[in-house]
Protein backbone atom coordinates (compact mmCIF):
# COMPACT_ATOMS: atom_id res chain seq x y z
CA UNK A 1 0.00 0.00 0.00
CA UNK A 2 2.80 2.34 0.85
CA UNK A 3 4.53 1.50 -2.44
CA UNK A 4 1.38 2.48 -4.39
CA UNK A 5 1.24 5.85 -2.65
CA UNK A 6 4.89 6.42 -3.46
CA UNK A 7 4.32 5.64 -7.18
CA UNK A 8 1.28 7.97 -7.23
CA UNK A 9 3.33 10.83 -5.75
CA UNK A 10 6.06 10.32 -8.33
CA UNK A 11 3.62 10.31 -11.27
CA UNK A 12 1.49 13.31 -10.08
CA UNK A 13 3.78 16.05 -11.44
CA UNK A 14 3.70 14.51 -14.90
CA UNK A 15 -0.09 14.94 -15.19
CA UNK A 16 -1.81 18.26 -15.64
CA UNK A 17 -3.94 19.30 -12.71
CA UNK A 18 -6.58 20.72 -15.11
CA UNK A 19 -8.60 18.62 -17.57
CA UNK A 20 -7.81 19.07 -21.25
CA UNK A 21 -11.20 20.62 -22.06
CA UNK A 22 -10.72 23.18 -19.32
CA UNK A 23 -7.24 23.94 -20.64
CA UNK A 24 -8.76 24.75 -24.09
CA UNK A 25 -11.35 27.07 -22.54
CA UNK A 26 -8.68 28.90 -20.58
CA UNK A 27 -6.56 29.37 -23.70
CA UNK A 28 -9.60 30.63 -25.62
CA UNK A 29 -10.40 33.10 -22.86
CA UNK A 30 -6.78 34.24 -22.81
CA UNK A 31 -6.95 34.82 -26.57
CA UNK A 32 -10.22 36.75 -26.33
CA UNK A 33 -9.13 38.90 -23.37
CA UNK A 34 -6.99 41.32 -25.45
CA UNK A 35 -9.92 41.79 -27.85
CA UNK A 36 -12.23 42.69 -24.94
CA UNK A 37 -9.68 45.12 -23.55
CA UNK A 38 -9.33 46.68 -27.01
CA UNK A 39 -13.10 47.03 -27.35
CA UNK A 40 -13.37 48.60 -23.89
CA UNK A 41 -10.62 51.09 -24.59
CA UNK A 42 -12.14 51.95 -27.98
CA UNK A 43 -15.55 52.56 -26.40
CA UNK A 44 -13.99 54.82 -23.76
CA UNK A 45 -12.17 56.81 -26.44
CA UNK A 46 -15.23 57.15 -28.64
CA UNK A 47 -17.48 58.12 -25.74
CA UNK A 48 -18.29 61.86 -25.97
CA UNK A 49 -16.84 64.04 -23.20
CA UNK A 50 -19.23 65.22 -20.49
CA UNK A 51 -21.00 68.43 -21.31
CA UNK A 52 -19.84 71.56 -19.52
CA UNK A 53 -22.37 73.02 -17.10
CA UNK A 54 -24.53 75.64 -18.71
CA UNK A 55 -24.17 79.19 -17.42
CA UNK A 56 -26.81 80.46 -15.07
CA UNK A 57 -29.47 82.36 -17.01
CA UNK A 58 -29.88 86.03 -16.25
CA UNK A 59 -32.96 87.57 -14.77
CA UNK A 60 -35.95 87.69 -17.07
CA UNK A 61 -36.77 91.11 -18.47
CA UNK A 62 -39.07 92.32 -21.21
CA UNK A 63 -36.02 92.39 -23.47
CA UNK A 64 -35.35 88.69 -22.88
CA UNK A 65 -39.00 87.77 -23.24
CA UNK A 66 -39.21 89.58 -26.59
CA UNK A 67 -36.14 87.82 -28.00
CA UNK A 68 -38.30 85.92 -30.48
CA UNK A 69 -38.90 89.18 -32.37
CA UNK A 70 -35.26 89.16 -33.48
CA UNK A 71 -35.49 85.73 -35.13
CA UNK A 72 -36.21 87.16 -38.61
CA UNK A 73 -33.03 89.22 -38.38
CA UNK A 74 -30.96 86.24 -37.30
CA UNK A 75 -32.39 83.67 -39.72
CA UNK A 76 -32.80 85.83 -42.87
CA UNK A 77 -29.48 87.53 -43.71
CA UNK A 78 -29.37 90.10 -46.50
CA UNK A 79 -26.48 91.32 -48.68
CA UNK A 80 -26.47 94.73 -47.00
CA UNK A 81 -26.56 93.43 -43.44
CA UNK A 82 -23.34 92.97 -41.51
CA UNK A 83 -22.41 90.31 -39.01
CA UNK A 84 -24.10 90.16 -35.64
CA UNK A 85 -21.72 91.64 -33.07
CA UNK A 86 -21.82 91.84 -29.27
CA UNK A 87 -22.64 94.76 -27.00
CA UNK A 88 -21.30 94.34 -23.49
CA UNK A 89 -21.99 96.57 -20.49
CA UNK A 90 -19.73 96.43 -17.44
CA UNK A 91 -20.25 98.24 -14.11
CA UNK A 92 -17.35 98.31 -11.65
CA UNK A 93 -18.18 101.14 -9.19
CA UNK A 94 -20.98 103.36 -7.96
CA UNK A 95 -19.56 106.24 -10.00
CA UNK A 96 -16.50 107.41 -11.93
CA UNK A 97 -14.59 110.65 -11.56
CA UNK A 98 -14.74 111.63 -15.22
CA UNK A 99 -11.74 114.03 -15.24
CA UNK A 100 -9.52 111.27 -13.83
CA UNK A 101 -10.29 109.03 -16.81
CA UNK A 102 -8.73 111.26 -19.44
CA UNK A 103 -5.12 110.30 -18.77
CA UNK A 104 -5.86 106.57 -19.05
CA UNK A 105 -8.03 106.72 -22.18
CA UNK A 106 -6.64 106.61 -25.75
CA UNK A 107 -5.60 109.93 -27.27
CA UNK A 108 -8.47 110.07 -29.76
CA UNK A 109 -11.11 109.78 -27.00
CA UNK A 110 -13.62 112.62 -26.86
CA UNK A 111 -16.07 113.90 -24.27
CA UNK A 112 -19.48 113.29 -25.85
CA UNK A 113 -22.28 114.79 -23.72
CA UNK A 114 -22.37 112.68 -20.50
CA UNK A 115 -19.75 110.13 -21.56
CA UNK A 116 -16.19 109.62 -22.67
CA UNK A 117 -16.39 108.25 -26.20
CA UNK A 118 -13.56 105.94 -27.28
CA UNK A 119 -13.99 105.56 -31.07
CA UNK A 120 -11.33 102.85 -31.37
CA UNK A 121 -9.87 100.57 -28.74
CA UNK A 122 -7.78 97.61 -29.80
CA UNK A 123 -7.36 94.58 -27.59
CA UNK A 124 -3.71 93.58 -27.77
CA UNK A 125 -4.41 89.94 -26.99
CA UNK A 126 -7.09 89.25 -29.61
CA UNK A 127 -6.26 92.09 -32.01
CA UNK A 128 -9.93 93.06 -32.21
CA UNK A 129 -11.12 96.66 -32.25
CA UNK A 130 -14.25 98.05 -30.66
CA UNK A 131 -15.99 101.23 -29.57
CA UNK A 132 -16.54 102.17 -25.92
CA UNK A 133 -18.76 104.69 -24.09
CA UNK A 134 -17.74 105.38 -20.47
CA UNK A 135 -20.40 106.98 -18.23
CA UNK A 136 -20.13 108.66 -14.85
CA UNK A 137 -22.49 106.19 -13.16
CA UNK A 138 -19.68 103.65 -12.81
CA UNK A 139 -20.22 101.66 -16.01
CA UNK A 140 -19.10 101.52 -19.63
CA UNK A 141 -20.63 100.04 -22.79
CA UNK A 142 -18.52 98.37 -25.47
CA UNK A 143 -19.63 97.80 -29.08
CA UNK A 144 -17.98 94.99 -31.00
CA UNK A 145 -15.98 93.62 -28.05
CA UNK A 146 -16.56 90.29 -26.33
CA UNK A 147 -16.87 89.86 -22.59
CA UNK A 148 -13.20 88.94 -22.14
CA UNK A 149 -12.10 91.93 -24.19
CA UNK A 150 -14.36 94.27 -22.21
CA UNK A 151 -12.92 92.91 -18.96
CA UNK A 152 -9.42 93.64 -20.26
CA UNK A 153 -10.51 97.21 -21.06
CA UNK A 154 -11.66 97.55 -17.46
CA UNK A 155 -8.34 96.21 -16.17
CA UNK A 156 -6.10 98.20 -18.51
CA UNK A 157 -7.97 101.52 -18.58
CA UNK A 158 -10.57 101.91 -15.82
CA UNK A 159 -8.63 100.27 -12.98
CA UNK A 160 -5.47 102.29 -13.73
CA UNK A 161 -7.21 105.65 -13.83
CA UNK A 162 -8.04 105.88 -10.09
CA UNK A 163 -11.47 107.15 -11.14
CA UNK A 164 -13.58 104.52 -9.37
CA UNK A 165 -15.59 105.65 -6.33
CA UNK A 166 -17.10 102.96 -4.05
CA UNK A 167 -15.96 99.98 -6.10
CA UNK A 168 -18.52 97.17 -6.33
CA UNK A 169 -17.77 93.84 -4.66
CA UNK A 170 -18.73 92.03 -7.86
CA UNK A 171 -19.00 93.73 -11.28
CA UNK A 172 -22.43 93.86 -12.89
CA UNK A 173 -22.83 92.98 -16.57
CA UNK A 174 -25.44 93.13 -19.31
CA UNK A 175 -25.04 91.81 -22.85
CA UNK A 176 -26.87 92.56 -26.08
CA UNK A 177 -26.18 92.28 -29.81
CA UNK A 178 -26.28 94.63 -32.77
CA UNK A 179 -26.05 94.54 -36.53
CA UNK A 180 -25.46 97.23 -39.17
CA UNK A 181 -27.75 97.51 -42.20
CA UNK A 182 -27.96 100.78 -44.18
CA UNK A 183 -31.22 99.62 -45.77
CA UNK A 184 -33.03 99.30 -42.43
CA UNK A 185 -34.22 101.88 -39.92
CA UNK A 186 -32.30 102.19 -36.68
CA UNK A 187 -34.35 100.46 -34.00
CA UNK A 188 -34.49 97.83 -31.29
CA UNK A 189 -36.04 94.59 -32.52
CA UNK A 190 -36.37 91.90 -29.89
CA UNK A 191 -32.98 91.61 -28.24
CA UNK A 192 -30.94 92.97 -31.14
CA UNK A 193 -30.20 96.58 -32.13
CA UNK A 194 -30.23 97.45 -35.83
CA UNK A 195 -28.01 100.38 -36.83
CA UNK A 196 -29.19 101.82 -40.13
CA UNK A 197 -31.01 104.91 -41.30
CA UNK A 198 -31.72 107.64 -38.75
CA UNK A 199 -33.98 110.67 -38.91
CA UNK A 200 -32.35 114.12 -39.02
CA UNK A 201 -31.46 115.68 -35.69
CA UNK A 202 -33.50 118.58 -34.37
CA UNK A 203 -30.36 120.45 -33.35
CA UNK A 204 -27.29 120.24 -35.53
CA UNK A 205 -25.06 121.15 -32.58
CA UNK A 206 -25.97 117.87 -30.88
CA UNK A 207 -23.41 116.11 -33.07
CA UNK A 208 -19.93 117.65 -32.73
CA UNK A 209 -18.19 118.44 -35.99
CA UNK A 210 -14.68 117.37 -35.01
CA UNK A 211 -15.44 113.74 -34.23
CA UNK A 212 -12.53 111.33 -34.82
CA UNK A 213 -13.09 108.35 -37.15
CA UNK A 214 -14.69 105.29 -35.58
CA UNK A 215 -14.97 101.64 -36.52
CA UNK A 216 -18.76 102.10 -36.79
CA UNK A 217 -20.72 104.51 -39.03
CA UNK A 218 -20.61 108.15 -38.04
CA UNK A 219 -24.30 108.60 -38.87
CA UNK A 220 -25.41 106.39 -35.97
CA UNK A 221 -22.98 107.56 -33.29
CA UNK A 222 -25.66 109.44 -31.32
CA UNK A 223 -28.05 106.50 -31.68
CA UNK A 224 -25.35 104.28 -30.21
CA UNK A 225 -24.86 106.85 -27.47
CA UNK A 226 -28.58 106.79 -26.60
CA UNK A 227 -28.73 102.99 -26.53
CA UNK A 228 -25.51 102.90 -24.50
CA UNK A 229 -26.82 105.33 -21.90
CA UNK A 230 -29.95 103.21 -21.41
CA UNK A 231 -27.82 100.08 -21.02
CA UNK A 232 -25.43 101.76 -18.60
CA UNK A 233 -28.31 102.90 -16.39
CA UNK A 234 -29.71 99.38 -16.30
CA UNK A 235 -26.36 97.89 -15.31
CA UNK A 236 -25.72 100.58 -12.68
CA UNK A 237 -29.19 99.90 -11.28
CA UNK A 238 -28.30 96.20 -11.10
CA UNK A 239 -25.32 97.11 -8.93
CA UNK A 240 -27.58 99.13 -6.63
CA UNK A 241 -30.07 96.25 -6.49
CA UNK A 242 -27.33 93.81 -5.51
CA UNK A 243 -25.98 96.11 -2.78
CA UNK A 244 -29.50 96.63 -1.45
CA UNK A 245 -30.11 92.88 -1.34
CA UNK A 246 -26.94 92.43 0.72
CA UNK A 247 -28.09 95.23 3.02
CA UNK A 248 -31.54 93.69 3.50
CA UNK A 249 -29.93 90.33 4.24
CA UNK A 250 -27.84 91.96 6.99
CA UNK A 251 -30.95 93.23 8.80
CA UNK A 252 -33.23 90.29 8.01
CA UNK A 253 -32.78 88.79 11.50
CA UNK A 254 -33.93 91.91 13.36
CA UNK A 255 -37.67 91.03 13.31
CA UNK A 256 -36.82 87.48 14.38
CA UNK A 257 -34.71 88.80 17.27
CA UNK A 258 -37.58 91.04 18.38
CA UNK A 259 -39.97 88.12 18.26
CA UNK A 260 -37.75 85.76 20.24
CA UNK A 261 -35.97 88.01 22.73
CA UNK A 262 -37.84 91.30 22.68
CA UNK A 263 -34.57 93.09 21.87
CA UNK A 264 -33.39 94.34 18.46
CA UNK A 265 -29.92 92.82 18.78
CA UNK A 266 -28.22 95.99 17.50
CA UNK A 267 -26.78 98.87 19.45
CA UNK A 268 -27.77 102.46 18.85
CA UNK A 269 -24.57 103.26 16.97
CA UNK A 270 -24.88 100.22 14.69
CA UNK A 271 -28.50 101.07 13.97
CA UNK A 272 -27.67 104.67 13.08
CA UNK A 273 -24.93 103.42 10.73
CA UNK A 274 -27.43 101.10 9.05
CA UNK A 275 -29.84 103.99 8.65
CA UNK A 276 -27.10 106.11 7.06
CA UNK A 277 -26.34 103.32 4.60
CA UNK A 278 -30.03 103.16 3.71
CA UNK A 279 -30.18 106.90 3.09
CA UNK A 280 -27.17 106.58 0.80
CA UNK A 281 -29.06 104.00 -1.28
CA UNK A 282 -32.03 106.33 -1.66
CA UNK A 283 -29.75 109.24 -2.54
CA UNK A 284 -28.02 107.18 -5.21
CA UNK A 285 -31.36 106.14 -6.66
CA UNK A 286 -33.21 109.46 -6.75
CA UNK A 287 -31.03 112.47 -5.97
CA UNK A 288 -27.70 112.06 -7.76
CA UNK A 289 -27.08 113.66 -11.13
CA UNK A 290 -27.00 110.21 -12.70
CA UNK A 291 -30.35 109.19 -11.22
CA UNK A 292 -32.42 106.46 -12.83
CA UNK A 293 -35.91 107.91 -13.02
CA UNK A 294 -35.49 111.12 -15.03
CA UNK A 295 -34.80 111.37 -18.74
CA UNK A 296 -31.46 113.13 -19.39
CA UNK A 297 -31.77 116.78 -20.39
CA UNK A 298 -29.97 116.14 -23.68
CA UNK A 299 -32.96 114.24 -25.10
CA UNK A 300 -35.46 117.06 -24.50
CA UNK A 301 -34.37 118.69 -27.75
CA UNK A 302 -33.85 115.41 -29.62
CA UNK A 303 -37.10 113.37 -29.72
CA UNK A 304 -35.60 110.78 -32.07
CA UNK A 305 -32.76 109.97 -29.68
CA UNK A 306 -35.20 110.10 -26.77
CA UNK A 307 -37.22 107.42 -28.54
CA UNK A 308 -34.14 105.17 -28.77
CA UNK A 309 -33.36 105.77 -25.10
CA UNK A 310 -36.91 105.16 -23.87
CA UNK A 311 -37.43 102.08 -26.05
CA UNK A 312 -34.45 100.27 -24.57
CA UNK A 313 -35.19 101.55 -21.05
CA UNK A 314 -38.72 100.16 -21.24
CA UNK A 315 -37.42 96.86 -22.60
CA UNK A 316 -35.12 96.63 -19.58
CA UNK A 317 -38.03 97.21 -17.13
CA UNK A 318 -36.40 100.29 -15.65
CA UNK A 319 -39.57 101.83 -14.17
CA UNK A 320 -40.67 98.57 -12.56
CA UNK A 321 -37.22 97.93 -11.10
CA UNK A 322 -36.92 101.49 -9.75
CA UNK A 323 -40.33 101.15 -8.10
CA UNK A 324 -39.31 97.83 -6.57
CA UNK A 325 -36.07 99.28 -5.19
CA UNK A 326 -37.93 102.24 -3.70
CA UNK A 327 -40.45 99.90 -2.06
CA UNK A 328 -37.65 97.86 -0.51
CA UNK A 329 -35.94 100.99 0.77
CA UNK A 330 -39.24 102.23 2.23
CA UNK A 331 -39.80 98.92 4.01
CA UNK A 332 -36.28 98.94 5.44
CA UNK A 333 -36.70 102.57 6.56
CA UNK A 334 -39.99 101.78 8.33
CA UNK A 335 -38.46 98.80 10.09
CA UNK A 336 -35.49 100.82 11.25
CA UNK A 337 -37.78 103.63 12.39
CA UNK A 338 -39.59 101.18 14.66
CA UNK A 339 -36.29 99.87 15.99
CA UNK A 340 -35.05 103.40 16.60
CA UNK A 341 -38.19 104.16 18.63
CA UNK A 342 -37.60 100.99 20.64
CA UNK A 343 -34.04 102.06 21.34
CA UNK A 344 -35.26 105.52 22.34
CA UNK A 345 -37.77 104.01 24.78
CA UNK A 346 -35.09 101.70 26.16
CA UNK A 347 -32.72 104.64 26.65
CA UNK A 348 -35.46 106.70 28.35
CA UNK A 349 -36.31 103.81 30.69
CA UNK A 350 -32.64 103.41 31.53
CA UNK A 351 -32.33 107.12 32.26
CA UNK A 352 -35.34 106.93 34.58
CA UNK A 353 -33.73 104.09 36.51
CA UNK A 354 -30.48 106.04 36.77
CA UNK A 355 -32.31 109.12 38.08
CA UNK A 356 -34.18 107.02 40.66
CA UNK A 357 -30.90 105.44 41.77
CA UNK A 358 -29.25 108.86 42.09
CA UNK A 359 -32.16 110.15 44.19
CA UNK A 360 -31.90 107.10 46.44
CA UNK A 361 -28.16 107.64 46.89
CA UNK A 362 -28.74 111.30 47.71
CA UNK A 363 -31.34 110.35 50.31
CA UNK A 364 -28.95 107.88 51.94
CA UNK A 365 -26.17 110.47 52.02
CA UNK A 366 -28.50 113.01 53.60
CA UNK A 367 -29.56 110.49 56.23
CA UNK A 368 -25.96 109.68 57.09
CA UNK A 369 -24.87 113.32 57.24
CA UNK A 370 -27.90 114.96 58.85
CA UNK A 371 -29.49 111.96 60.53
CA UNK A 372 -28.39 112.67 64.13
CA UNK A 373 -29.41 116.29 63.93
CA UNK A 374 -32.76 115.40 62.47
CA UNK A 375 -33.22 112.76 65.16
CA UNK A 376 -32.46 115.31 67.83
CA UNK A 377 -34.81 117.80 66.28
CA UNK A 378 -37.66 115.30 66.15
CA UNK A 379 -37.18 113.29 69.33
CA UNK A 380 -35.03 115.63 71.48
CA UNK A 381 -37.97 117.48 73.13
CA UNK A 382 -39.64 114.26 74.19
CA UNK A 383 -36.45 113.05 75.86
CA UNK A 384 -36.09 116.33 77.81
CA UNK A 385 -39.71 116.07 78.94
CA UNK A 386 -39.19 112.55 80.19
CA UNK A 387 -36.03 113.59 82.03
CA UNK A 388 -37.88 116.42 83.76
CA UNK A 389 -40.68 114.14 84.92
CA UNK A 390 -38.32 111.56 86.33
CA UNK A 391 -36.27 114.01 88.49
CA UNK A 392 -36.73 113.31 92.35
CA UNK A 393 -38.48 115.86 94.49
CA UNK A 394 -36.48 117.37 97.48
Amino acid sequence: MNSLKLVHRQLRPSFSTTPRCWQWRQSANATARPIQVLRRSFSEISRPPPEAPKPKPKASTALRRAASASLPIRSNPTPTRGDIQPIFTYATAERYLMPNLRAALPKDSKLLHDSWWVPRWKDEKSGKEGEVFVFGNGSFVSWGLSEDEAVRFADEVIARSSAEVARLKEPETEDLEFVTDPEEDTRLQGDIIILGRTLPLSNEESLPVDLPPSILPRETVLARYAFSQALSRSTALSGLETSLEHYLSSIALLPHALQKTGKPGLGRRALVMKLGELLRFRQGLNLNRENFSDTPDFYWSEPVLEGYFNTLSNALDMKTRIRSVNDKITYAAEMQSVLRELLTETSAHRMELIIIALIAVEVVICLIRDGPEMWHMIFGKDEKAEDSTTEPAY
